[in-house]
């Protein structure tokens, strides 16, 4: 993956990004720190359904499903870009 600045939503399966902020309200925000998608950690998408389905996730040790809708709201930078 060449480096990318953009949402959690945009990204194929395969790609490992590191989260840059979350651009959501307090409860979000809350709920997905507590999942393990907070600003700084690295997550890995494993897959993404058809039809604008959710995506599945790996932040840590810990495995996700999340609506598109609410990955849209975290920003991310890819890792190679962090390493250039």
């Amino acid at each position: 993956m060449t480096d990318f600045h953009g949402n959690l939503a945009q990204l194929p399966p395969g790609s490992r990004v590191l989260i840059q902020g979350v651009n959501a309200d307090n409860d979000l925000r809350a709920r997905l720190s507590a999942l393990g998608l907070a600003v700084g950690k690295e997550v890995h998408v494993l897959r993404r359904a058809g039809l604008n389905g959710p995506l599945h996730l790996r932040a840590g040790t810990t495995e996700v499903i999340l609506r598109r809708s609410e990955a849209a709201k975290i920003q991310v930078l890819s890792t190679q870009a962090l390493a250039a």
